[in-house]
């Protein structure tokens, strides 16, 4: 299974500020929209059962450097790659690129927790993720 994973779509118009470039904000859109289709692509989704308790992946670390403007039609390749793998956590590199060119490159970390009702518990990555991942992808 792979532990990296390509997205490529357009740049939309409600995506962009009034200068017609893809607004800030909506990188991190995208790299969720990324790490959504790569756990579709383990057979898997962020949301699913632990022990019969859903589990999630909230944020604990987000950023992003952008070099290079994207435009309102322009396709974009959202490469997303497990940097790396811990027990309860996962971090994903995101590199945005467009024609060859580096739009920008962005970092997430996202806990695996237990959802209940009264907070949020982090708990060991499920064992079925875990094998897709380190099936071909990198470990802590």
């Amino acid at each position: 299974m792979p532990a990296e994973f390509t997205l490529t779509r357009r740049v939309q118009f409600a995506e962009t500020d009034m200068a017609g470039i893809l607004h800030f904000s909506n990188y991190y859109r995208l790299m969720e929209e990324a790490e959504h289709a790569f756990h579709r692509s383990l057979g898997l989704s962020v949301v699913m059962e632990y022990d019969g308790v859903p589990i999630g992946w909230p944020r604990v670390a987000t950023s992003c450097e952008y070099s290079s403007p994207a435009r309102f039609e322009e396709e974009l390749e959202v490469r997303l790659r497990v940097a790396s793998l811990g027990e309860k956590s996962l971090t994903y590199e995101v590199e945005f690129s467009s024609g060859g060119r580096r739009v920008a490159v962005g970092r997430m970390t996202a806990v695996c927790c237990a959802m209940r009702e009264e907070a949020f518990e982090p708990v060991p990555i499920p064992r079925l993720f875990r094998e897709r991942i380190e099936a071909d992808g990198p470990r802590d």
